[in-house]
């Protein structure tokens, strides 16, 4: 299985890919974000990034695994509470 850090090898590579998706993607006048995802939103995931993501009117790359979550190049791993006891 490819892991993110096999296809986001560093920041630098990530922040490029951003920059390129904010000219190549439309602006829409009442846009807070735009987000790029491998999975199919679902309401409760559209409320999620809606409190994570910047409302900046700029498009983010968001790639989801099971343990982590990658958001524009940086790495948010995800702990359930029975794992932090």
């Amino acid at each position: 299985m490819l892991k993110l850090k096999d296809e986001f090898p560093s920041n630098k590579v990530s922040n490029e890919m951003v920059n390129t998706l904010n000219q190549i993607m439309p602006k829409i006048p009442s846009m807070r974000w735009g987000a790029l995802t491998n999975i199919h939103p679902t309401n409760a995931k559209i409320k999620q990034m809606n409190r994570l993501l910047p409302h900046d009117k700029k498009w983010h790359l968001l790639f989801e695994e099971k343990d982590q979550v990658n958001v524009d190049g940086v790495t948010i791993r995800r702990k359930t509470l029975d794992s932090m006891t």
